[in-house]
C-alpha cells in the first residue's frame, strides 16, 4: 500500500493511497491533481473519503465521483455534495480497499467533522484527520465549539503512538513557529522546525507525522503542561480565568503573527 501526496491550492494535501491497481482519495478540493495521478499510474478510483464540509475539501468530489463511479463518504452535509454519497458518523465501520476504516467523530473546526482511522492499511496505523489536527497545531473554530475541539484532540492523542498521521495542509513551519513562542525552550520542537525547513526546502512535504511526534512538539495536545498554562496566563491570564487554558492557547494561535 502506497500514500502519495496530492498538491491542491496553495497548500493542502489530497492523500491519495493505492495498492498498484485501486486507489482512495481524502478530501479532493480539486479533481485534476488526482485526475493526473490516477492516468499516470494507471489507477482506478475507488472510494472518496471526505473529512469536512469546507469547499477546498470538496470541491472536486462531483467530478471525480462522475467520472469514475468512486463511492463518496462524508459527514452530514446541510448543503448537500452534488453527487451520490454515503453519509457517516461516529461510530461506523467502512470497509475500503480491502481493509476496515473507524470513522471518528472530531467535531470542533466544524460541527460534523469526521477522521478516518485504521489499524490494518498501515502497519503503524494511518489516521486521515483533515483540518481536525495538524502537525504542531489544529484547525480553528468555524462552526464547532472550542469545547468539542478539546474533546477531538484529546480522542486523536488517545491513539498509538506510532499512528502515522496525514492532516490536509502544509501548515507546519507556521504552526512552529507558534509553538515555540509558547514553548521557547523546548528541543523537540527546535530540532523538528529544522528537519521541516530541510524539507520544504527540498519542496518536499513536512508530512505525515505521528502521534508520537504530536505530543512532544504541538501545543494543543501538551496545553495542561504546567509550563504552557503558565506561559498562557502570562499571555492573557483574564481569558485564562474566564474560558480555560485550551480556549485561551486557540485564541493566541488566532491572534498570532
Amino acid at each position: 500500500m502506497e500514500l502519495l501526496a496530492l498538491n491542491a491550492f496553495s497548500d493542502n494535501y489530497i492523500w491519495l493511497m493505492h495498492n498498484g491497481q485501486d486507489a482512495l482519495v481524502v478530501d479532493p478540493g480539486q479533481a485534476q491533481p488526482v485526475q493526473t495521478a490516477l492516468q499516470t499510474l494507471g489507477l482506478a478510483l475507488r472510494a472518496i473519503v471526505v473529512t469536512h464540509h469546507h469547499a477546498d475539501h470538496t470541491g472536486g468530489v462531483p467530478t471525480l465521483q462522475q467520472a469514475t463511479g468512486a463511492s463518496v463518504y462524508c459527514p452530514h452535509f446541510t448543503t448537500p455534495l452534488d453527487c451520490p454519497y454515503q453519509s457517516v458518523a461516529d461510530g461506523m465501520v467502512l470497509e475500503l480497499l480491502g481493509y476496515q476504516w473507524q470513522v471518528l467523530g472530531v467535531p470542533g473546526h466544524t460541527a460534523s467533522h469526521v477522521a478516518y482511522y485504521s489499524t490494518q492499511a498501515l502497519p503503524e496505523g494511518v489516521l486521515f484527520c483533515g483540518d481536525a489536527l495538524f502537525s504542531a497545531g489544529c484547525g480553528r473554530v468555524f462552526d464547532g465549539t472550542i469545547a468539542q475541539l478539546q474533546q477531538s484532540l484529546e480522542r486523536l492523542a488517545a491513539l498509538p503512538a506510532a499512528t502515522r498521521v496525514y492532516p490536509a495542509h502544509e501548515y507546519t513551519l507556521s504552526n512552529l513557529r507558534f509553538a515555540q513562542a509558547v514553548e521557547p525552550g523546548n528541543p523537540d520542537i527546535m530540532a523538528h522546525q529544522q528537519d521541516c525547513q530541510t524539507l520544504r526546502a527540498l519542496e518536499k512535504p513536512t508530512l505525515p507525522t505521528s502521534i508520537a511526534q504530536e505530543k512532544r512538539i504541538n501545543p494543543f495536545l501538551r496545553w495542561q503542561q504546567p509550563h504552557i498554562v503558565q506561559a498562557l496566563r502570562q499571555y492573557d491570564a483574564d481569558y485564562v480565568t474566564q474560558h480555560g487554558a485550551f480556549a485561551t492557547l486557540r485564541h493566541w494561535k488566532n491572534q498570532f503573527q
